[in-house]
C-alpha cells in the first residue's frame, strides 16, 4: 500500500510542474487559455490524471477545447519528462489530461440559483396582495357555537 498523503503531495507537485511548463516551456499557441486545475495520482503512483480548463481569450470568444486537447496530447511526452526530472521519483507517472467540468457546473448552478431567485421574487410579489381564505387568525378568539349544529 502507498501512503495516500504521498500521493496527494505528488499530485499537487505535478499540478505545479505541468502548469509552469505550459506557461513557460511549451510554446504551443493552442495552450494560451489552458489552466491546470487539479491532478490525481493513483495509489501505486503509476498514473496521474491532470484536470484542465480552457478559457477564451476574450469574453465573446468560445474556447478551443479540441485544439487544447490535441496540444496537450502532443506535449504529453515533454511534460512527463519534466515531471520526472523535477520530482525525482523512481517511476514517472503516465499523464492523462481530462477536461475539468467544475466551471461549467458552477455556471449551471449559478443559472439555476438566478432562476430560483426570480421565482422567489415573483412569489413574494404575489404574497403582498394575498388574503387569507378564512379569518386572518382563527385561533385568536374562541368561536361562537353555531345554533344549527345542535
Amino acid at each position: 500500500m502507498v501512503d495516500q498523503a504521498r500521493a496527494r503531495r505528488l499530485a499537487k507537485r505535478i499540478t505545479q510542474i505541468v502548469a509552469e511548463a505550459i506557461e513557460h516551456t511549451v510554446k504551443d499557441p493552442r495552450l494560451g487559455g489552458v489552466t491546470i486545475t487539479d491532478a490525481r495520482v493513483t495509489g501505486d503512483l503509476r498514473e496521474a490524471t491532470v484536470y484542465y480548463t480552457v478559457l477564451g481569450r476574450t469574453v465573446d470568444e468560445e474556447p478551443d477545447l479540441k485544439g487544447a486537447a490535441a496540444a496537450l496530447e502532443s506535449a504529453k511526452g515533454v511534460l512527463r519528462t519534466m515531471v520526472g526530472q523535477q520530482t525525482g521519483i523512481r517511476h514517472t507517472p503516465s499523464l492523462a489530461f481530462v477536461t475539468d467540468e467544475v466551471p461549467h457546473e458552477a455556471a449551471r448552478m449559478e443559472e439555476l440559483l438566478a432562476r430560483t431567485r426570480a421565482s422567489d421574487a415573483e412569489v413574494a410579489k404575489l404574497a403582498t396582495s394575498a388574503r387569507y381564505a378564512g379569518e386572518p387568525d382563527p385561533y385568536k378568539a374562541p368561536r361562537e357555537p353555531d345554533p344549527d349544529d345542535e
